[in-house]
């Protein structure tokens, strides 16, 4: 059949199925999306754990602190680890 005498509904029906063949071409393995989300979990775990270590030394070094410091600096690293992740997920795209 001719590309111009073909009606609309075989010319969609046609560049959907072109784009699902590439789709399934261009999808990832287990393996890639394993790593990304690693990837992910460690962007957002590190600077958490790292605020927490580190807020439990400065609370360890100023006597009457308690665990200001601690909690501040893992609130802290949960907020940097959520905009790393963003950045991370953005930058994928």
């Amino acid at each position: 059949m001719d590309k111009q005498k073909q009606n609309p509904l075989e010319k969609a029906t046609e560049e959907e199925a072109k784009r699902l063949e590439k789709a399934e071409k261009n999808r990832p393995t287990l393996f890639a999306q394993t790593t990304y989300l690693g990837s992910l979990a460690l962007l957002m775990v590190i600077p958490a754990v790292g605020g927490a270590y580190f807020g439990r030394w400065i609370d360890s070094q100023i006597a009457g602190y308690s665990i200001r410091w601690t909690t501040s600096l893992i609130v802290l690293g949960i907020v940097l680890g959520s905009v790393n992740a963003y950045i991370f997920i953005k930058g994928r795209e």
